[in-house]
């Protein structure tokens, strides 16, 4: 019982901070529910039902940590056009018809749905987003209020707007773009005021208390009215009695409807993948770096929805932004969601009437920005750092979503990714033979308590992503893992992108987490999330190093090694070693080497058999010319296959009083008796003492490697360090 006992205990230590917490985030989510519900078209208070019952239930049947819930950016396209479409009713009942699909998605562990959508097509809905907000909001900003039927003319209409707000408006007008231009410059500088005790007020928030504070100017301070136009206040905030008297009945008259259809599906869809994008960068910002039941949120989302949609509210979803506020400010469970969620109730009790006296300009201005930062000219530039082809994925998608939709947008980017990938490998084959098959094998080593070696095969893309993932999701942050696409023939951007987050991940919680089989990949660009393709024939990788490549010159730096990259073809070094006797060697790479070529580390490749019987293997190992003749020999750990060996007439040759090494390793060679006096006292017990290697001579040469794979970092700097001390104990 003592660990529940603790848990309660650190609940409620850490109550005072999730409060505080809550109350910040609050202070945002107050704003943005205000604004994203007016610019769906919705009553204001629905954004604030939404955030409200979201921050409750999802706080109580979540299943992550520190995430925020509430109205989403994301929705305000497809709510507009549900609403426009559908009437305000209607539009209730596909909300909640929404839900119930999203608690449907939670209870078939359908959490891995964003992991089949390129990170480029996401990027691109995400900006088409963006600037859907941007492009409707911009003109009530500046008071300039117009109706077009598309998306792409709001956005073209933008400079006639600024014009008209330069040189035409009455006063009031005048007033309301001033406010709307005012919060837009708070909302851009605010952030970059680095003040620990002005940031404890978010900047939105300060547009409300400076908005209600020059309302409050104009009544007391000047006995006037407020001079910003009465059209383009906020209006239509109820009082709490009115919000229970009036609650909306939702109408599901027509749900058959293609229209009806259409909308709970874009809705789903939507909120889906901008509840699970947002779930899994947050927990990337969680101190304790938890991992979130995603399938147990996207079923609280999802009943959260359904009770907002009853309630006169909007889709409830998983928020970046708040949630981002919700960390900083010192968040630790889902406490801080809860209170959140109660501080709204608060605002809406007892200060409804306050937020008629804030302008929507400012409350668009918000919005503005938001809409800017999704589609920022910063995103256009990490595409483009990344790959050509992330450009045309993510425009493809862009320009799709704002002249169609959202759901043809994003189907059109896969699309469009899909032939981008046969293009680069071109081969449909090698997508058609694999998609359906394992690709992915994970083991404990061997010997290893911590060890987790994953092998990836064929392709790896968002197509079959979830398969890698499913397996990394297994094994604890703490533990040691190392991922090998040596045998994989294509590795694309989203797959690297989520790569590096589970590096990152495993590194702040005292685990290990490799890369390796990347270095024989051909590549674009130098971005480390760059797609990578297995040449046929491997050539020098001219443009880039890989994450392994450029650890190793760092460590070759560190330890006054020189390094190569580059293949080479001179191996008449390794011709007199038996382990290469049956085996055709093609060239060795990654080369870590001594100033006097006595020590060499490196991955190799050779191969066994030949035509259908053949077999390529790729290895690290290292060479140490000892300058000195030393008897020839080959030393094993001792297990089932040398047992057999042993009756089929390989003598293990014993070494006296070393019985213990005699038990554990297996020893072959001609000369026996030079190697019984080779393996003396200091020699034995440091092979008794460190791990196990295959270790081979040549007679003035030792050849040692682990396993028959790439090793990882970590693994080469205990192969190098190894082989140096025992250099050093073979020399004495």
């Amino acid at each position: 019982m003592s660990p529940k006992k603790n848990n309660i205990k650190a609940f409620f230590k850490a109550l005072p901070q999730n409060i505080f917490s809550g109350f910040v985030v609050s202070l945002i989510a107050l704003p943005l529910a205000l604004g994203l519900a007016m610019a769906s078209d919705a009553p204001p208070i629905a954004g604030v039902i939404a955030a409200i019952v979201g921050g409750i239930l999802v706080s109580i049947f979540g299943g992550s940590h520190v995430t925020i819930s509430g109205p989403g950016n994301g929705l305000v396209g497809v709510l507009l056009v549900a609403i426009s479409t559908l009437g305000l009713e209607n539009a209730y009942a596909a909300i909640m018809f929404s839900g119930v699909l999203l608690m449907l998605l939670g209870v078939f562990r359908m959490g891995k749905l964003a992991d089949f959508f390129p990170s480029s097509a996401i990027q691109g809905m995400l900006a088409a987003i963006g600037l859907i907000i941007l492009g409707k909001q911009f003109h009530i900003m500046l008071a300039h209020k117009i109706n077009r039927s598309e998306t792409v003319d709001y956005l073209f209409e933008i400079p006639l707007t600024i014009n008209d707000a330069l040189h035409y408006g009455r006063r009031g007008l005048i007033y309301a773009a001033a406010a709307g231009v005012i919060s837009l410059g708070i909302m851009f500088f605010y952030p970059k005021i680095r003040n620990k005790y002005l940031q404890l007020v978010p900047a939105p928030m300060w547009i409300v208390i400076l908005s209600i504070s020059f309302s409050y100017y104009f009544e007391f301070g000047l006995h006037q009215s407020n001079p910003i136009a009465k059209e383009y206040m906020i209006s239509g905030i109820p009082e709490i009695q009115q919000i229970i008297a009036d609650l909306p009945t939702p109408n599901f008259n027509g749900i058959w409807s293609f229209s009806f259809l259409g909308s709970v599906l874009a809705l789903t869809l939507i909120s889906s993948i901008e509840s699970l994008l947002s779930i899994k960068a947050v927990d990337k910002l969680d101190p304790e770096k938890r991992r979130s039941n995603v399938n147990r949120d996207l079923k609280a989302l999802g009943l959260a929805t359904v009770g907002s949609g009853l309630l006169g509210g909007l889709n409830v979803v998983a928020v970046i932004a708040r949630s981002s506020v919700n960390v900083n400010n010192g968040a630790s469970n889902r406490s801080s969601n809860f209170f959140h969620a109660l501080f709204l109730v608060v605002f809406i009790v007892f200060f409804s009437s306050q937020l008629t006296r804030i302008p929507l300009p400012a409350l668009m201005a918000i919005l503005v920005y938001t809409g800017y930062k999704l589609a920022s000219p910063k995103v256009i530039r990490k595409m483009s750092s990344i790959g050509k082809e992330q450009l045309i994925i993510f425009f493809v998608t862009l320009v799709v979503t704002l002249k169609i939709g959202l759901i043809t947008g994003i189907l059109s980017g896969v699309l469009t990714a899909l032939i981008i990938h046969v293009s680069i490998n071109k081969s449909a084959g090698l997508f058609l033979r694999n998609i359906l098959k394992p690709n992915v094998l994970m083991f404990k080593e061997q010997d290893s308590r911590h060890n987790y070696y994953v092998s990836v095969k064929h392709f790896c893309s968002f197509l079959n992503y979830f398969r890698l993932k499913n397996k990394l999701d297994a094994v604890p942050e703490n533990q040691d893992v190392i991922v090998d696409f040596s045998l994989c023939e294509f590795v694309d951007d989203t797959v690297l992108e989520n790569i590096s987050n589970y590096q990152e991940l495993f590194a702040k919680r005292g685990g290990h987490f490799d890369v390796i089989g990347l270095d024989l990949h051909d590549t674009e660009t130098k971005h480390p999330f760059a797609s990578r393709r297995l040449l046929p024939v491997p050539n020098i990788i001219k443009k880039s190093l890989t994450r392994r490549q450029t650890s190793m010159e760092s460590l070759a730096e560190s330890y006054g090694l020189n390094y190569r990259s580059k293949k080479q073809k001179a191996l008449s070094f390794l011709n007199n070693f038996s382990f290469f006797t049956t085996k055709h060697i093609e060239y060795i790479y990654n080369v870590l080497s001594n100033e006097n070529n006595s020590i060499k580390l490196f991955d190799i490749e050779f191969s066994e058999g030949e035509f259908i019987a053949k077999e390529v293997v790729r290895t690290t190992m290292m060479h140490i010319d000892l300058g000195h003749r030393i008897p020839k020999f080959t030393l094993d750990r001792e297990g089932l296959l040398e047992k057999v060996s042993a009756l089929a007439g390989f003598k293990d040759i014993p070494i006296e009083k070393h019985e213990d090494f005699s038990r554990r390793f297996y020893l072959l060679g001609e000369n026996e008796a030079r190697i019984a006096e080779f393996f003396n006292d200091d020699v034995t017990h440091f092979f008794e003492s460190n791990p196990y290697y295959h270790i081979e001579s040549n007679g003035e040469a030792l050849l040692i490697f682990g396993r028959e794979r790439l090793a990882s970092i970590k693994e080469i700097k205990s192969l190098f360090d190894y082989g140096k001390r025992l250099r050093q104990v073979i020399s004495e």
